[in-house]
């Protein structure tokens, strides 16, 4: 299962990433519980949980109400109050790596060290509620053993009164916290992504993507924001089922001429030795009508140095094109392994078998097996095709 957290449009702050939570399924009896008494340390607050329609989009709002927040507080003694919570030790790691990536903007932005640092908003008792009601949630819902994508974030625009002043949406912490994230202007002059809701999901997220990859959408969770606006105000959350993963590769190509029929062979395995995925060779025509070879090697990012070299040091080639980070789709698969009883002998023949919506596409025996099979029974290999269908 895949985890997709979507604020393309509306943003995120922590009550909405909660409000999905509950939307999916998180108690929200426990959570209120677990949100007031650790943000007691830091200012009381009361929880509630409503259901509410945004622009005709029914969802689950989170309404933190702040009853009293007491004077800011440094990192040091901010960190060493979470510590002492009564919290699962996983929550309370995972909550304390969040309010870091804001502490560590916050000094970035103003030129501080972290015991320099004293948190203002990001340190009221709200916000403390929003992180570990946040956390507390995502373990509950078991999403630590899932795979989370994140989509861009819409921020906003205009600008957003602060402890700081007037400040420039997004703001900026927001953008030193977002580093390396997608983020997009608008839809409205209004601050749509918070400090503490971007921290949260820059800690969740496995993985940034422009898109939603191909998938099943099995559940969807909708958190509500505070503001209104002529669109639904909601971040989406969606439970969804792989049906199909992404890959990203190199095609390496060059053109030769020179190699002999064994050298090409040689090439081959060399090449498939150090990790390439495909190797292939094509008869082409070259300048001068000279006849010649393009060789096309595929093979993942991580492998392309060593494919490099292995083709500059057997071919001798001078340049080599590489068609870098191509997006290869590639099915669900998995190998199983069946045995058959062929002239009396039971041999183990492996499966190569792929999936698209859980269904069968292609079930295919590895060469190998075959090949032993036609060597040990001296059977003619489209015979052994036949017998184990």
């Amino acid at each position: 299962m895949t985890i997709i957290i979507d604020p393309q449009t509306s943003g995120i702050a922590g009550n909405m990433l909660i409000g999905a939570f509950v939307d999916l399924g998180a108690d929200e009896n426990k959570l209120k519980e677990v949100m007031e008494a650790s943000a007691c340390e830091f200012g009381k607050v009361n929880v509630k949980f409503s259901k509410i329609s945004k622009q005709g989009i029914e969802s689950t709002f989170c309404h933190v109400e702040m009853l009293e927040n007491n004077n800011s507080i440094n990192f040091k003694d901010f960190i060493s109050k979470i510590e002492k919570l009564t919290i699962d030790d996983d929550v309370k790691a995972t909550s304390i790596n969040i309010f870091k990536r804001m502490a560590k903007a916050e000094a970035r932005v103003h030129g501080k060290s972290l015991d320099e640092v004293h948190f203002h908003e990001v340190g009221a008792s709200d916000a403390v509620a929003d992180v570990i009601g946040s956390v507390y949630a995502y373990y509950s819902l078991s999403y630590d053993r899932q795979k989370i994508i994140g989509l861009p974030i819409a921020v906003g625009g205009g600008r957003v009164e602060t402890s700081h002043g007037i400040l420039p949406v997004p703001c900026p912490a927001v953008v030193e916290i977002l580093k390396d994230a997608n983020m997009i202007g608008g839809p409205v002059d209004s601050e749509l992504a918070t400090p503490t809701g971007c921290a949260i999901y820059m800690e969740l997220c496995d993985e940034i993507k422009e898109f939603i990859p191909m998938t099943k959408s099995k559940k969807v969770g909708y958190g509500a924001g505070r503001k209104d606006f002529d669109h639904p105000n909601v971040l989406r959350i969606i439970e969804s089922e792989d049906i199909a993963e992404n890959d990203e590769i190199d095609v390496i190509e060059t053109n030769i001429d020179h190699l002999t029929g064994e050298e090409i062979g040689y090439l081959f395995d060399v090449l498939f030795d150090a990790g390439a995925s495909d190797v292939s060779i094509t008869p082409i025509i070259m300048k001068k009508n000279r006849q010649g070879s393009l060789l096309k090697v595929i093979s993942k990012m991580e492998k392309r140095e060593e494919v490099l070299n292995i083709i500059f040091k057997e071919t001798g080639s001078l340049g080599i094109r590489i068609a870098p980070e191509i997006h290869r789709g590639i099915t669900k698969r998995e190998f199983v392994k069946e045995t058959f009883q062929i002239n009396d002998r039971n041999y183990e023949v492996t499966f190569k078998i792929g999936y698209i919506n859980d269904k069968v596409i292609s079930k295919r025996p590895e060469y190998e097996d075959l090949k032993k099979i036609a060597q040990d029974t001296g059977l003619a290999l489209r015979d052994i095709k036949e017998v184990i269908g």
